[in-house]
């Protein structure tokens, strides 16, 4: 190698490293500051439901169904929602999605009975249904792909982080009941839903739809990243692309969804009924929050932990395969426990499971 090629390597490897640094520096914080706010407030209502359950007169099985409907409205916008952001761009569709489930988010505040907070939970879901997707797809606009297995992995950190952060928050909320003559159900929506709102507002400023347009990166960064991620998608091209149809008659496809779908129940029922589970060990609002937020705070640890040991070793069908036996232990430990510390280590011991299962199952490839 001479040396004027060395050095056009070294130059090379520096445009690489500085335009990376900054890209990662200037979206990855906000969208999971983003994400994580989105997390909360699908979540709240766990927590809300220790005041509004009674207020509303919900049964568990009114309450059970409410908490559904947003995964209801999630599926049916989810795929529309990206197909919208492909044609208008994101950075008009993400703070619009943001805006809106915010605002919807506040409106659960409002309701009265059992049929306006089924039409609001509703509502919220067809809100949010993009956000996750559709931060997905603008990562491929930005972020190279031997990149981007690690940047969605922290993206996701955000979800047993925002459950950490949210139960004690919204205990807290809860005891200032009675503040400006509202219940402290009222206040928790209000008050989480906001940032959402102010969020989507700040994503005008920050987001950028590609490379080019971003004037925070030299000509040299742009002319990098843009040729980096064009030479992908034509390798991509040439790869070539099967059809919904034929990608939906491979069993391994269903068996993936299953896996990922098994897990995601889990940690959303934890997340939803944990709250009630632990009251009923007589708990206030604030014990309960703070207590709810132990299991969250492990899972984000040792989430990362799992998650980097999985990329050390290279191996990723055990490392899921464990987080799936954590969970069915969870659940079989769950008809026997009696004691508050039970509950707290079995509720510990499934979101580990459930969380720590998402880095190394996206980097499973059981085909071939």
């Amino acid at each position: 190698m001479t040396e004027q090629t060395r050095y056009g390597a070294t130059t090379s490897e520096g445009i690489e490293k500085e335009t990376m640094r900054k890209v990662i520096w200037r979206i990855l914080p906000f969208l999971i500051v983003s994400y994580l706010i989105s997390i909360i407030d699908r979540g709240n209502i766990g927590m809300a439901s220790l005041q509004m359950n009674e207020d509303l007169g919900l049964s568990k099985a009114a309450f059970g169904f409410a908490s559904s409907l947003y995964f209801v409205a999630y599926f049916l916008f989810e795929v529309p929602s990206n197909l919208a952001m492909q044609k208008v761009g994101a950075r008009l569709w993400i703070p619009r999605i943001m805006i809106s489930w915010g605002v919807v988010s506040m409106c659960m505040s409002l309701v009265q009975n059992t049929t306006s907070l089924y039409i609001v939970r509703f509502l919220l879901g067809a809100a949010e249904a993009g956000f996750f997707p559709g931060v997905v797809l603008y990562l491929t606009w930005w972020i190279p792909s031997r990149y981007r297995a690690r940047i969605i992995a922290s993206f996701m950190v955000a979800i047993p982080l925002a459950n950490f952060i949210g139960s004690p928050l919204s205990g807290l909320i809860l005891s200032m009941d009675g503040w400006l003559g509202l219940r402290g159900w009222h206040l928790l929506f209000i008050i989480e839903g906001l940032p959402a709102v102010l969020l989507g507002i700040a994503a005008w400023f920050i987001l950028r739809d590609r490379p080019h347009q971003a004037n925070w990166l030299s000509s040299e960064q742009k002319k990098w990243l843009e040729s980096t991620l064009e030479s992908e998608r034509n390798q991509q091209k040439n790869i070539g692309h099967q059809t919904t149809w034929q990608l939906l008659k491979h069993r391994q496809i269903w068996l993936m969804a299953l896996i990922y779908a098994g897990a995601s129940s889990a940690g959303t029922t934890i997340s939803v009924w944990s709250p009630q589970l632990l009251k009923s060990f007589h708990l206030d609002n604030l014990e309960t929050g703070l207590l709810n937020a132990i299991p969250y705070g492990l899972a984000s640890v040792l989430m990362i932990i799992w998650g980097r040991n999985s990329d050390r070793t290279n191996e990723r069908r055990w490392h899921t395969a464990l987080t799936l036996f954590m969970i069915a232990a969870g659940v079989f430990a769950a008809f026997v426990s009696v004691s508050l510390p039970a509950t707290i280590v079995i509720l510990s011991i499934m979101l580990i499971g459930a969380y720590s299962m998402k880095g190394p199952f996206w980097r499973w490839h059981p085909v071939g």
